[in-house]
């Protein structure tokens, strides 16, 4: 959609999904949409609970959908955290409209073009790579359906005129002349000052946003090519250094940070990366870590191990403890220094630690298996298998 008058074909045939504010954006392609696809449309509106007016921002909401009889939701958000208050809302906001949608809707936001121009100074202002001056992408895959911007090329003077046009009513936000936020600041400040000296400002800036998206789409290109011709994950998802080593250090980094997105990992900053770079090229006996917040890379055996901390990991139920709790005088423990053990079919006790290296379980992970006792006797281990009975 080039213009608020033509039809967006990649919308005809989609069950869309509005994220409503109640601002003149959002009021505006609600307007847009209700008129070209009347019977296609839920609404959904977040109440943030930030302001003294939210209560009243969600009965404006409310009505005008009642109004156009187009489906309406609230969502009320409650935030943990009031520190970096921009940055969480956005986020927490994002979280509850991906569980919101269903199989193959389509979230609409009424990001525009002048939107795009502030998110790519700010990623400016923040050293972003590439991935960052993309800015925001016109269409990407959200939760179990899309998340799409219909407005993306459209300025704000036009949307003004829109909504002029068709005597529409919308609520202000206060917050939007807080010039504590960040993206304010710019929109209140900066950006008009830079348009005294620089005419199409906001165009100029939206082109560049492209082109960045052009340029990470080659590079997404290249992560692909690298992966396969050079084979750099083995079956496991984790990647093989012997291969990572052949390449160029642009090419390698290009690899961990499309691959550390794809595990939605926080983008390493310069300094970690180096230390990326570093673990990478460790002696083959050392087992070093690198961490970024709750996130983990590891090196063991020649393989990268990326772990975060905080996920939560699928609980499966060892089978043999299945088997071995129901007998009596059951009980779990955990391994102790310079344990030994004999796994059936062994003659001989073997050394618990070496057992664990040819099982090639990594060091951090080994002191968290189970180790299953009946009356006091070692008779199986977590990943490991059956011990040899004494009464066999």
């Amino acid at each position: 959609m080039e213009n608020l008058k033509d039809k967006d074909p990649y919308l005809e045939g989609k069950r869309i999904v509005l994220g409503l504010s109640g601002g003149v954006d959002s009021v505006v392609l609600l307007h847009y949409l209700h008129s070209h696809y009347p019977n296609s449309i839920r609404a959904v509106h977040c109440n943030h609970h930030l302001s003294n007016h939210c209560n009243e921002w969600h009965l404006f909401c409310q009505q005008l959908c009642q109004r156009l009889n187009i489906p309406y939701k609230n969502i009320d958000i409650h935030l943990e955290k009031l520190s970096n208050l921009e940055e969480n809302s956005r986020k927490k906001r994002y979280l509850v409209l991906c569980s919101d949608l269903q199989n193959d809707e389509v979230l609409c936001t009424a990001h525009h073009q002048n939107d795009q121009a502030e998110t790519l100074l700010l990623q400016l202002f923040r050293g972003s790579g590439v991935a960052g001056l993309a800015a925001m992408p016109k269409q990407k895959r959200f939760g179990k359906g899309w998340h799409y911007r219909p407005m993306l090329p459209i300025e704000k003077q036009q949307i003004l005129a829109y909504a002029k046009q068709k005597k529409l009513n919308w609520i202000e936000d206060d917050s939007n002349k807080n010039t504590h936020f960040r993206r304010n600041y710019l929109r209140i400040n900066i950006i008009p000052a830079l348009e005294t000296v620089y005419q199409n400002l906001t165009k100029t800036l939206a082109r560049s946003a492209k082109h960045q998206s052009e340029t990470l789409k080659l590079t997404r290109a290249l992560f692909n090519i690298d992966l396969q011709a050079n084979h750099i994950m083995n079956d496991k998802g984790r990647i093989r250094l012997e291969a990572l080593s052949t390449l160029d250090t642009h090419r390698i980094k290009n690899i961990l940070r499309h691959h550390l997105n794809d595990l939605k990992f926080l983008p390493p900053s310069d300094k970690v990366m180096n230390q990326i770079l570093d673990l990478i090229n460790a002696k083959t006996d050392a087992q070093p870590m690198v961490q970024w917040g709750e996130f983990q890379m590891r090196r063991y055996q020649s393989e990268l191990y990326c772990l975060h901390q905080k996920a939560n990991s699928p609980i499966e139920k060892c089978p043999i403890q299945a088997d071995l709790e129901k007998l009596p005088n059951f009980s779990i423990r955990y391994r102790t220094e310079g344990q030994r053990i004999k796994l059936a079919g062994k003659k001989h006790s073997q050394s618990l630690k070496k057992v664990l290296q040819e099982a090639k379980i990594p060091p951090w992970e080994r002191d968290s298996l189970k180790m299953y006792y009946i009356d006091d006797e070692l008779r199986a281990m977590e990943r490991i298998g059956y011990m040899k009975h004494a009464g066999c």
